[in-house]
């Protein structure tokens, strides 16, 4: 099966690219070559602008206390396992205390930093990174590969409260959500919604299945069509009955 993930609110959008960008950002700054380690400071100059827009401490702040309102009111359910919910709020709890001892402008840390500033400001030309027009940074990548991990975890470190805040909330969007079969005929497929809301879809295909699905969403339906995954200059229907698996994901609000 491959899965897609479509957001259908801006918050949920920028958890999932804040989760996606770090997730490249790991990969490539435990590796040891100066190129994995390039591709991984190109990362982290995307997750800097994606945390400069509006204020994402106080939005997962608030949205974790609302979790762990509802998830409070759950205490001496006999269908719920009071150590997993235990778990969770304390997690909920550490992640809060986290962003709340985070101080000044989220990246700040970063935008004061004048070394990288002048990368950040050369990594947006064509190789305008090369060695003759940042030796600085040339040199740098000659450097031991711990040296330069180290500095990456110096680098990141203020910006892991925010990774830990929003991976409780996407874990518990995911996890709230139920899979349902469905087949789309010829390629198309509409649901009304009834008044059931998502915050998210996840929509699960058959590897074998040359299609990818495109998600539009409103209060009032649901329209998923398949498009033909052949790479070809103008997109086309895949007009064959396509069976998927769909996911509504929604915590409250």
């Amino acid at each position: 099966m491959i899965s897609y993930e479509f957001p259908l609110n801006e918050k949920v959008r920028t958890l999932l690219r804040l989760e996606y960008l770090f997730a490249r950002m790991a990969h490539f700054a435990e590796r040891d070559n100066s190129r994995d380690h390039h591709a991984a400071l190109c990362t982290l100059f995307e997750i800097l602008e994606v945390v400069s827009r509006g204020d994402l401490k106080s939005e997962l702040l608030q949205e974790l206390e609302r979790q762990k309102r509802n998830l409070s009111s759950l205490h001496n359910n006999p269908a719920i396992s009071e150590y997993a919910l235990n778990t969770i709020l304390a997690e909920i709890d550490d992640a809060s205390a986290s962003l709340l001892a985070m101080t000044g402008k989220t990246g700040q840390h970063l935008r004061e930093n004048e070394w990288l500033m002048g990368i950040k400001q050369r990594i947006s030309m064509p190789g305008g990174t090369c060695e003759f027009d940042l030796p600085s940074y040339h040199y740098w990548q000659e450097q031991d590969f711990n040296l330069r991990r180290e500095n990456f975890r110096t680098w990141t470190a203020p910006l892991m409260p925010l990774h830990s805040g929003f991976r409780i909330i996407l874990r518990l969007l995911r996890e709230s959500g139920k899979a349902f079969q469905f087949t789309a005929s010829r390629g198309a497929f509409q649901q009304m919604q009834g008044g059931r809301t998502a915050q998210m879809l996840r929509v699960g295909l058959s590897t074998s299945l040359a299609c990818i699905p495109e998600v539009g969403a409103n209060k009032y339906a649901i329209n998923i069509r398949f498009i033909a995954a052949d790479y070809a200059p103008k997109s086309t229907l895949f007009e064959q009955d396509v069976p998927f698996e769909l996911t509504f994901c929604s915590i409250s609000s």
